[in-house]
């Protein structure tokens, strides 16, 4: 299943990238990512 995944990414690259609810997903993860790294940091310094 990831292989596929993987293959549809590389291969719809353009399209997906131009699409907006993809655009939103990549947006919400970026969020998420630093959201949490943020707490780790802080959790470690607190």
């Amino acid at each position: 299943m990831g292989n596929s995944l993987h293959n549809k990414i590389h291969l719809g690259r353009p399209s997906l990238l131009s699409s907006g609810r993809v655009r939103a997903a990549l947006v919400l993860g970026a969020m998420a990512v630093a959201s949490l790294a943020w707490l780790a940091v802080r959790a470690l310094r607190g």
